[in-house]
């Protein structure tokens, strides 16, 4: 397959980092195609332990050339922060491994700041914002109001355009927030001190990626958060601010002429969900804290307890749809190994009647689960490796769901390392 899309399936937080690691050993190229620095990918190889928020998951792969493509919101100086701790743990990041787009806009401390006034202002009514700037910065974008990272390499443009941007956004700050103003000189000096350390990684990542088209190169497009958190498709406006689904990589990563072969779609063998919004399937009280605890559903952006509950059919048969999967990656059946039986969402009540339509946003906060059970296996998995090897109830287990959602489970995940994993 020479282009393939890794994405989430439901709410995000599904394993994406984890199969873009796995996988990329079958690639010369991995793209970030959109997002930002508001979610994370947990990955786990012989480096050690990582949580990447912007740097793409196949930078642990010699030979591999990763990109930010243009759709990427892109914080210089979280990047910078994270690029200098992916270093320092032994992984080499140089120009040639790493390129950010000369076309990708910058998320600015303005954005941050107006992400945070923004959430307070809504009190209990937030979004579930994780504050890194996200939604004014693709609002500015589509306003075209932002600066994109090839500006850097023209100062006095730069200067200019930076300064009838400042007096933009201060009307905002100060009038709507009573905040205090941005000025030119600080936001120069800002860019001078991170722009300068990352400069040597931007170019014409479109020219780069026409020519590996041509050039027959193998390009693995990764995707952040879920179908389900799509600003279009997703649980509206309890969404993030870009699109999240495959059909968008072409667009965000500088290859508009880019076809995919291949689409896989990362589940989780439970539901979890980050932040506000409807959540169906959700579980309370100690069967939530038991869930949590065994599979550390703990945010790598934010460290947030994540909600939890058992997988929900109607909303990943959905994201199956949305994503256009061909494959799906089941990950963390480990976890579930405690359970004497197996909970799974199979339908929704809505308006006193049972549905396996996922519902329009509006109608999704008076939704009720409708739960079956599967028989539990009662052992640990973690160190399996073939199908076969797999207890009965496991197989079950994977069986009923590839039926349930219509896409063939094709990698069956039973822990964290690049290795932990099984493929039918």
């Amino acid at each position: 397959m020479k282009n393939c899309a890794i994405v989430g399936i439901n709410w995000g937080d599904e394993g994406k980092g984890r199969m873009v690691d796995l996988l990329t050993e079958d690639y010369d190229i991995v793209v970030r195609y959109q997002g930002g620095g508001n979610a994370g990918h947990t990955v786990i190889n012989e480096y050690g332990k990582f949580a990447l928020h912007l740097l793409p998951s196949g930078i642990f792969r010699p030979g591999v050339v990763n990109i930010l493509g243009n759709g990427v919101a892109v914080d210089l100086e979280n990047l910078w922060k994270e690029m200098e701790q992916v270093m320092s743990q032994g992984v080499a990041l140089t120009p040639d491994n790493l390129k950010i787009s000369n076309r990708a806009s910058l998320v600015l401390p303005w954005h941050i700041k107006q992400d945070e006034l923004e959430e307070a202002r809504l009190q209990d009514k937030k979004y579930g914002s994780t504050k890194q700037g996200i939604a004014p910065f693709y609002s500015d974008k589509f306003q075209k109001k932002t600066i994109q990272a090839g500006d850097l390499f023209y100062p006095e443009y730069l200067k200019q355009r930076l300064a009838d941007l400042l007096e933009w956004k201060n009307l905002t700050l100060t009038g709507v927030y009573g905040a205090d103003p941005y000025t030119l000189e600080h936001m120069m000096d800002y860019l001078t001190e991170f722009g300068e350390k990352l400069k040597p990684y931007i170019c014409d990542t479109v020219e780069f990626m026409r020519q590996a088209q041509d050039d027959g190169k193998r390009i693995l497009f990764e995707a952040q958060l879920g179908a389900l958190r799509d600003i279009d498709y997703g649980i509206y406006p309890y969404t993030t601010s870009s699109n999240a689904i495959a059909a968008y990589a072409p667009v965000g990563s500088g290859l508009p002429s880019a076809k995919l072969d291949q689409v896989v779609g990362v589940v989780k063998a439970y539901s979890t969900c980050v932040g506000e919004g409807p959540f169906v399937c959700e579980w309370f009280g100690e069967d939530a804290e038991v869930l949590r605890k065994a599979g550390f559903e703990y945010g790598a952006k934010t460290g947030r307890p994540r909600r939890v509950g058992p997988i929900d059919i109607v909303a990943t048969r959905y994201g199956v749809a949305m994503q256009g999967a061909t494959d799906i990656a089941l990950t963390k059946m480990d976890v579930l190994s405690y359970m004497d039986k197996i909970p799974v969402c199979t339908k929704y009540i809505v308006d006193g009647k049972e549905t396996d339509v996922f519902p329009f946003p509006a109608a999704l906060a008076e939704a009720k689960p409708v739960v079956e059970y599967l028989p539990g296996w009662g052992t640990d998995i973690s160190s399996v490796r073939k199908w076969e090897d797999l207890p009965e109830q496991a197989r079950a287990y994977v069986e009923y769901i590839e039926q349930a959602i219509g896409c063939h489970i094709t990698y069956v995940s039973v822990g964290p390392e690049r290795d932990a994993y099984i493929k039918r």
